[in-house]
């Protein structure tokens, strides 16, 4: 596979760090070698009706861990389709506060060819949020992400650009702001390959004891019991035991990402450790496990809302507008259903037919209720192109709320269905959108919609939207 400049010169490639020593550097003995282990894997795991959306595999030299990765690289189908692999994995060799993209690479190169980088998404992760950056150094070295790429090309009918990411820190305040960066990516488009090896230096049957508890952890799918159980294991006096997961960052933010969200089974695929190789002894040994995300088929019924809830809604969206007045904050009671689900609203006001007020978000991490309550606040008191709300215009607001189904990314703009979808589109740190309902207030082409959106909402230009990434949404209109 080819890659291409990104400044139009001759493509920046990295080349391989440690082929000939933790996988054969000759392509002939490379594919040979990876055939091997694929047919030890056995027959693979069938997820049908599913997506894999992550890995979390070994990176340890393939005579020690190959097999055990190719067992979770079995499931995903051959010729499945991603826009994007997230190769994430710790740094081995320098510590640094926060993660590293490797953005200065148009390729990586391997004894099987070059695997193209997605440099465009790696800045964009860099202007989300500084905590990440380019490190040259936690790359140059690295093995935990390039021991991966042979296993993909091997296995993958294409394998699509890369988006490597070391992190240098277990900081969770860190993590998670990584993980709020990451979220609008963790969808069926994209995979996430998360490089991890286990216990590190423990004997043999001590190996299998602490890997089987932090296994156990994982597949619980909540993070605290994650975090809990690398303390446990620390606390257990296991001779030699200087990890159980040298990879626990990447875990982690993987399992943030995949918390709470139902559609999502994490499957426990293969283990061994080092002492189950001809070239491994039993005394200080390293384990190796295999897991697959997998992420449900979602129903074409999609997301509705009752009457119901519209009603609850705009009430809340009231109340937290009439207690900000009298100087209090609205706290309402825990609700369940539609309004727990994690999307995104906007909140519009009028005034006697007039605009007062307009303040959306779409929101990954939060509560549908939360949002709306937050946005009205914002929507009577922030918004810049006004002066706030004073009591005595209340009674004269007409609360109205869009909410927002999930975002889907599209590839091209014959997706998006104008007049019935919203777009949103991103380019680098610049950002914009039109509702649904803008279109029946304009008389507008599609590609005049999408021209003012990029124009005069992304800040990106007029034909901006033409190489950012493109994403619609349909909003369920409640109103008092």
């Amino acid at each position: 596979m080819s890659c291409n400049a990104s400044s139009g010169n001759v493509p920046t490639v990295r080349q391989p760090a440690v082929a000939g020593q933790f996988y054969p550097a000759g392509r002939e003995e490379l594919l040979r070698e990876l055939k091997t282990c694929f047919r030890s894997a056995g027959a693979p795991v069938s997820l049908t009706g599913s997506t894999v959306q992550a890995v979390i595999v070994p990176h340890a030299g393939y005579v020690f861990s190959a097999a055990t990765a190719a067992k979770a690289y079995a499931a995903i189908p051959a010729d499945a389709h991603y826009d994007r692999v997230f190769l994430i994995g710790p740094s081995h060799h320098v510590g640094f506060s926060g993660a590293s993209v490797a953005t200065a690479f148009d390729c990586y190169s391997t004894p099987l060819g070059n695997v193209p980088v997605d440099t465009v998404t790696g800045r964009a992760l860099k202007d989300a949020d500084s905590c990440f950056t380019y490190l040259p150094q936690a790359h140059d070295r690295e093995h935990c992400l390039e021991v991966q790429l042979p296993l993909l090309q091997y296995h993958l009918k294409q394998v699509p650009p890369i988006v490597p990411i070391i992190i240098g820190t277990e900081e969770l305040r860190l993590l998670l702001r990584m993980v709020h960066a990451l979220k609008p990516y963790f969808n069926s488009r994209n995979l996430f390959v998360i490089s991890s090896d286990f216990s590190h230096y423990p004997s043999y049957s001590d190996a299998e004891k602490v890997d089987s508890l932090t296994a156990q952890a994982i597949m619980t799918g909540r993070t605290q019991s994650f975090v809990e159980t690398l303390g446990s294991n620390d606390s257990l006096g296991i001779r030699h035991l200087a990890t159980s997961a040298c990879g626990q960052c990447g875990i982690a933010v993987l399992m943030l990402l995949a918390e709470g969200d139902s559609t999502l089974t994490m499957h426990h695929l293969g283990y061994c450790n080092s002492g189950d190789s001809p070239y491994g002894g039993r005394d200080e040994v390293v384990g190796y496990h295999a897991f697959a995300l997998s992420r449900a088929a979602q129903p074409d019924a999609g997301f509705h809302l009752s009457e119901a809830d519209g009603r609850q809604l705009t009430v809340m969206a009231r109340q937290s507008i009439v207690a900000r007045l009298q100087g209090t904050h609205y706290c309402p009671e825990a609700t369940g259903g539609a309004l727990s689900v994690k999307t995104g609203a906007f909140v519009t006001l009028t005034e006697q037919g007039r605009l007062r007020g307009c303040i959306g978000l779409f929101s990954y991490d939060k509560p549908l209720w939360q949002v709306v309550c937050q946005m009205a606040e914002d929507a009577a008191f922030a918004d810049p192109r006004f002066p706030p709300v004073k009591a005595s215009e209340l009674k004269d607001i007409h609360i109205e709320i869009s909410v927002l189904t999930p975002l889907k990314l599209i590839h091209d703009v014959s997706e998006f269905h104008y007049g019935r979808e919203g777009i949103f589109m991103r380019k680098g740190s610049r950002s914009g959108t039109f509702l649904p309902q803008v279109a029946q207030e304009v008389n507008w082409t599609k590609e005049e919609f999408l021209g003012h959106c990029a124009q005069d909402k992304a800040g990106i230009g007029w034909d901006g939207w033409r190489t950012a990434e493109l994403y619609t949404y349909e909003a369920i209109v409640v109103e008092e």
